[in-house]
């Protein structure tokens, strides 16, 4: 199954790395009627935002579509918050910006409701993002724009809870 990505999950270190996915492909996508905004508080409150999709007819969303298996789907969204509210589950429709074999048409991803414009994103994830970007290959006036988004420095609390994240997001649901 596909999976689009468009926050740090775009880095293979934060997918692979943090997450334990195991990727078949990946391939630089966009998805009209859809927009990446940094707004999206945590379920624990740590003073940042993190990437969130918001449906708009007149933008596009960048990202990464992975191939991934089911099981890794689910863990991916169990990471996420998924059962608890933190996101909820969509599907889009993606294209390839690059011509490929075999691409994704449609890809399932995340979005939330749940938004607060007062947050910033840390430097460092933003950073993560950027890599992720970067590491795929999205477009320069794209990655151009992430660079250009407002950001905060990680809070005490987030670097004091990122080793308990970092141990929480490999778990996987029995």
């Amino acid at each position: 199954m596909w999976y689009f990505a468009y926050g740090s999950n775009m880095q293979s270190g934060t997918l692979r790395g943090r997450r334990g996915v195991t990727v078949r492909r990946a391939v630089a996508v966009r998805a009209p009627g859809w927009r990446v905004v940094f707004d999206k508080p945590p379920l624990i409150s740590i003073g940042e935002a993190f990437a969130n999709l918001i449906p708009d007819t007149d933008a596009v969303a960048h990202g990464v579509a992975f191939e991934v298996s089911d099981d890794d789907h689910t863990h991916i969204e169990f990471s996420e918050g998924v059962l608890i509210g933190n996101y909820r589950r969509i599907e889009l429709a993606v294209e390839p910006l690059a011509p490929c074999d075999d691409p994704p048409a449609l890809a399932a991803s995340l979005t939330s409701e749940r938004r607060d414009a007062a947050l910033l994103p840390s430097a460092r994830y933003m950073g993560l993002v950027i890599e992720g970007a970067g590491e795929h290959g999205l477009p320069d006036d794209y990655v151009a724009w992430l660079r250009s988004v407002p950001v905060g420095e990680s809070s005490a609390v987030a670097r004091a809870f990122r080793p308990l994240a970092d141990s929480l997001m490999r778990l996987r649901r029995s």
